[in-house]
């Protein structure tokens, strides 16, 4: 008697370990594409930083926030967005929700002394329709911000320089910042022993670009799958392996590499432990090519 109420406490142990590794992998966010839903569109989307307020001397807070909005819920909602600092990682935010149409993000973010801030923001949307059918939408938004700290004037921020003065920061961090990712992005394909005049080089951040331009050798259409199937593949094995890792990243903006004969792209980076990595997506078989 006393055997068998072990095993029945055994298997009630066992039970509740397993709901919780299945709640577990239910929550587990996730994006992936599926074939364009032609018929939903997001409503609004937008990505935005802004100075808050100078905290300290060489100190202040920005304002770092995303949105995308639908007129209906749907299946599932996921939006991630990525802010650079000077060309390196300083955050990342994710969200994602079941029957949902809005999707909000927002941060503050701590900064010291004269930078440039730059922000990429992927918002996605799963439809479910009968008889097993999926379909996915996804937009793009970007914004950037250039927060000059000076000793000898007072804090200010612009995304367009406006006068002489901000001309010159804007210049003097870019050149600093570009040079920093030359060298980085030059170790990058020199270590994977890239063919350079093959392909086309965009940096992550740039990649709202093809928003509503192509990607060299690919038409409009071509460009929004590999575009949602670039992210799906860069937020399963770039920006999971960050978050699940919840250690403070300093790393480099990645590098897209665009297949000039239209047959695939890279992805170069360096992840958290310092490691090369270089992803690589085939494009589709397209019918219409």
């Amino acid at each position: 008697m006393k055997n068998k109420k072990n095993v029945f406490l055994l298997i009630i142990i066992c039970s509740f370990f397993m709901s919780i590794l299945l709640f577990y992998k239910d929550n587990t966010s996730v994006i992936k594409f599926f074939p364009i839903d032609e018929s939903i569109s997001f409503s609004s989307y937008n990505t935005e930083i802004s100075l808050i307020s100078e905290t300290d001397q060489d100190e202040y807070d920005i304002n770092w926030s995303s949105s995308s909005k639908l007129r209906t819920p749907i299946y599932l909602r996921q939006d991630v967005s990525l802010l650079y600092t000077d060309g390196r990682l300083k955050g990342i935010l994710s969200k994602w929700k079941e029957s949902e149409k809005d999707i909000i993000l927002n941060s503050k973010i701590h900064g010291e002394d004269s930078s440039h801030f730059q922000t990429i923001s992927f918002h996605h949307g799963e439809i479910h329709y009968p008889d097993d059918k999926i379909k996915s939408i996804h937009r793009m938004s970007y914004d950037e911000l250039y927060v000059i700290d000076s000793p000898h004037t007072a804090l200010e921020s612009f995304e367009v320089p406006t006068n002489h003065s901000q001309t010159e920061w804007k210049k003097t961090l870019d050149h600093a910042t570009n040079q920093q990712l030359s060298y980085h992005w030059k170790q990058l394909i020199n270590y994977f022993k890239i063919p350079q005049d093959r392909y086309v080089f965009v940096p992550l951040t740039d990649l709202q670009h093809y928003e509503d331009n192509p990607i060299p050798t690919l038409t409009k259409n071509q460009t929004k799958q590999v575009i949602g199937q670039l992210w799906e593949g860069l937020y399963k094995n770039y920006i999971l392996t960050i978050t699940r890792d919840e250690q403070p990243v300093n790393s480099f903006i990645p590098l897209i590499l665009f297949d000039k004969q239209g047959e695939h792209l890279l992805v170069l980076f360096q992840d958290q432990h310092k490691k090369m990595q270089k992803l690589k997506q085939n494009y589709p078989s397209f019918n219409n090519r």
